[in-house]
């Protein structure tokens, strides 16, 4: 009975979904030129349910792409775009999401970033590869 007892205990823990997170994106830097948000990024477990936080004055914007547009800094096309001086994204699927800054110039600048996000359970932090 005991280790009955024991093995349910066991698969709830493992069935119960991790505390989602709220990460402001660069933290008291903000959204702005001249932080790395590789950096930032770097060694974070960002999960399927956690926020990503990114405040910025008028001048920049938010724009989710796909890693084509990222690595070429496009932003005609995105798969989302968020203009608000704080921009609220949820992470609501796993895999690697996109984002730079709309402004011209601004991405090449290093306004970029890239998160790989996973399901609660699975644990890969972001690495420096595939987010300059």
């Amino acid at each position: 009975m005991a280790a009955l007892l024991l093995v349910v205990l066991v698969v709830a823990a493992a069935a119960s979904p991790a505390s989602a997170k709220d990460y402001t994106v660069g933290e008291s830097s903000g959204w702005r030129t001249g932080v790395d948000y590789t950096a930032w990024a770097n060694g974070k477990a960002f999960v399927v349910g956690d926020t990503l936080l990114f405040q910025h004055n008028g001048v920049h914007s938010v724009e989710e792409v796909s890693a084509a547009d990222h690595g070429s800094c496009s932003a005609s096309n995105p798969l989302r775009s968020y203009k608000d001086g704080t921009a609220v994204v949820a992470l609501t699927r796993a895999g690697i999401h996109y984002f730079i800054c709309g402004t011209t110039g601004h991405c090449a600048a290093g306004m970029k970033l890239a998160v790989t996000v996973t399901t609660a359970g699975t644990t890969k932090t972001n690495t420096s590869a595939g987010t300059a």
